[in-house]
This record gives C-alpha cells, sequence and structure tokens, in this order.
C-alpha cells in the first residue's frame, strides 16, 4: 500500500527516504521562551492617569466584581501546535526534511459562573515541503492546493478518516549560518496557526460575540508581526478585531522595556500581591502602525520573584487611545476581572500553576484532548 510519504514524493517528483519520524516538541531541550518580541520602544505612558508612578492596589475593585458574580469575560482563546520531522526527501540532489503538524485553536465560553464550555475548535493536520516540491507551476498556491485535494483523495487516506487540511511549502533557498530546514518548516507551521488564531477572532466579531460587556482573554502575546502570507496578513488592517481582546503572557522577559524604563525589571519583582504597575505605550518596527498598552499585574504571592506576575497586552485600536494612552478605568477593570480568573488553581497539574488563569488553563487542556497521539500520527506516514 502507499504511503503518504510516497505518494507526495510521486507527485513531486522527490525521492522520500523513510527517515527515522519523532515530534519536535518531544526531543528539544528545554529552554526559556518568551512571548515578548524584540525592538520594542516605548514611546510614553500607555494610560491616561499620567499621575501613576509607582504600582496600583486592584484588591478592592476585584472584591467589588466578585460580589455580583459577573466576569467582564466571556471567551477564553488557546492555539498551539505539535510539529514532527516524518522524512526527507531529494530534490535536485539535494536533501530537505518533509514536516507535519497538528495544528489546535480553541475558544471557551462561560455563560454563567456555572456553564464552561467548548465554543470553538479548529484543529488542522498539515504538511510542510520545501518550495521546490513545485516545479511546475509558478503559482505555489494553485500547487499545492491541488496537491493536497489530490492526496485526501487516496484511499490509504479516506480509510484512517483524516484529512490534510493544507501543505505549506517553505523557502528552501541556501541556508545561512545557524539556519536549518527544520525550523523553516515549523515556522510556516506556527504562522498557520497564528493566522486560525486571526480568523477565529474575526468569526467571534461577526457573530458579535464580543462587546464592552464580554471581553476575550487571548493565552500568550498579541505581538502578531504582519506575515508574508496568510488570509488576515496585516494586523493594522484588523486591529478594530481586537478592541475586547486582552492577551495574557505568562512567560515574559522582564527586561523587555528595561531600554526606555528604568528599573523595570525590579519593579515587577517588587510588585505586592494584586498590584500592577502603570501601564506603558509601545510600538515595534516589525509591526507597522500599531500600538500596545502593557503591564503587569501580581496574581499569586510565591517564593519566585517573577511567579504569580502575568504580562498584560491590549492593542490600541482607536486614535484617542494612541494620542492618551488606554483608558486607566479600563485597564483597572480588566486587572480586576483577571484576579478574578486566578482560582481555583492547577497546582499540582502545570508547573506554571501560579500564573495560569483557570480557565485558560482548561481552554489549553481541552486543545490538548483533541490532538492525535504522537504515535498514532507519526504511524499515518
Amino acid at each position: 500500500m502507499k504511503s503518504i510519504l510516497d505518494y507526495i514524493a510521486k507527485e513531486t517528483d522527490g525521492k522520500n527516504y523513510k527517515s527515522y519520524k519523532y515530534c519536535f516538541e518531544a526531543i528539544e531541550v528545554p529552554k526559556l521562551l518568551y512571548d515578548d518580541k524584540k525592538d520594542i520602544k516605548v514611546r510614553r505612558k500607555g494610560e491616561t492617569d499620567k499621575s501613576l508612578k509607582t504600582s496600583k492596589s486592584i484588591f478592592d475593585l476585584s472584591k467589588k466584581i466578585s460580589k455580583t458574580g459577573t466576569s467582564l469575560f466571556k471567551y477564553f482563546l488557546d492555539g498551539s501546535r505539535k510539529t514532527y520531522k516524518v522524512d526527507d526527501i531529494a530534490y535536485d540532489k539535494k536533501l530537505y526534511p518533509i514536516i507535519a503538524g497538528q495544528i489546535g485553536v480553541s475558544v471557551c465560553e462561560r455563560e454563567s459562573p456555572y456553564s464552561f464550555k467548548p465554543y470553538l475548535l479548529k484543529n488542522p493536520l498539515v504538511i510542510s515541503l520545501p518550495s521546490r516540491a513545485n516545479a511546475i507551476t509558478s503559482n505555489d498556491d494553485l500547487f499545492f492546493n491541488n496537491l493536497t485535494e489530490k492526496l485526501n483523495k487516496q484511499q490509504f487516506i479516506i480509510k484512517h478518516g483524516i484529512i490534510f487540511n493544507k501543505i505549506l511549502p517553505y523557502d528552501d533557498s541556501p541556508l545561512k549560518v545557524n539556519e536549518k530546514y527544520e525550523d523553516k518548516g515549523v515556522a510556516k507551521i506556527q504562522d498557520e496557526m497564528i493566522d486560525l488564531e486571526k480568523k477565529v477572532v474575526l468569526e467571534l466579531v461577526k457573530d458579535r460575540k464580543l462587546n464592552p460587556e464580554s471581553y476575550l482573554i487571548k493565552d500568550g502575546s498579541l505581538e502578531y508581526q504582519k506575515m508574508s502570507s496568510g488570509d488576515l496578513r496585516d494586523l493594522s488592517v484588523i486591529k478594530t478585531n481586537y478592541s475586547c481582546v486582552v492577551g495574557v503572557s505568562k512567560a515574559f522577559n522582564p527586561e523587555a522595556l528595561s531600554n526606555d524604563v528604568k528599573n523595570i525589571s525590579r519593579s515587577i519583582a517588587d510588585l505586592n500581591l494584586y498590584h500592577r504597575t502603570p501601564a506603558f505605550m509601545y510600538d515595534t518596527p516589525r509591526i507597522p502602525d500599531i500600538k500596545f498598552a502593557v503591564w503587569y499585574l501580581r496574581i499569586r504571592k510565591t517564593i519566585s520573584p517573577f511567579d504569580g506576575v502575568l504580562k498584560i497586552e491590549k492593542i490600541l485600536v482607536w486614535d484617542s487611545e494612541e494620542e492618551e494612552g488606554l483608558d486607566s478605568d479600563e485597564i483597572n477593570l480588566i486587572s480586576a476581572n483577571i484576579i478574578n480568573e486566578r482560582n481555583p488553581v492547577c497546582y499540582g497539574q502545570d508547573d506554571r500553576w501560579a500564573k495560569h488563569l483557570y480557565p485558560v488553563y482548561l481552554t489549553e487542556k481541552y486543545i490538548k484532548s483533541k490532538y492525535l497521539s504522537d504515535i498514532h500520527f507519526i504511524n499515518l506516514f
């Protein structure tokens, strides 16, 4: 019986080698990854209250809100992907890796304090090939979409009850120092996940689910840089979709703003429980025409100075926000509601428990429960 890799090699005039298959996330050496990106430039205070110089307690407001039994946040979004090296393939006497991936993007909805359920799930399967697999036409989209369509019609695909949503071409130009083709293939799958997250936000906006009384928490940074491909590649064009979206990062670099904000890491480390820093306005040349408000909030007191602290981001959507900063009352309201989302904790279930918001944790667990097992997925190839 033909395999997926045999079929791809035949259709693209390549030769596959039955190489060792493995999951990247399962073998890579653990390393510290931040949501923060480089080249951040703080412009000025990011909120309307210019008098705030030190941290501010949000405790009283959070207690007042908790007594009402309501929350500003009704929707919770998380995205992830798992990537695999499934083979090597030769074109023009040169070998390139074939990368496959499972992508998961989900939104969970909380209609009331006693109702938490999945609202939307997208979990496509994808494959990333070197762009020279297309030796027929100059139109990569046409070629790889056609190849995907033909692949999904093969009996060995139908038998397994799966479908591949896309075959993504990665840049196979000569490598620079410290570059790897594997990283380029993984990056294409990561970009596809990011594009899918943007589409999910757009769906929520179109369905009129997001409004001033119904916000969305997105796990991780909102700092989507402009991509070279994708349906929603330019964030500046779609930024109005994010007027009721807050990005919450567990992994952040406490020195990210240090070039412009004096003693920022010390200020974060010294935050008292339920206190927030002033908000800062920043931009980056990688994302033209977009400004962000960012602040830090301590939701738990722990031994480590940065555990229990979250980095919170919001895109500045309106001209008035870009000029004056985000309304300080909105920042306080967001912070107070985030404090109320910290319990119950997932202690013992996740080593990031001190930074986890429980609804985000549940959304992440839901996505992971929908993945095919690594052994099952790898054996499809």
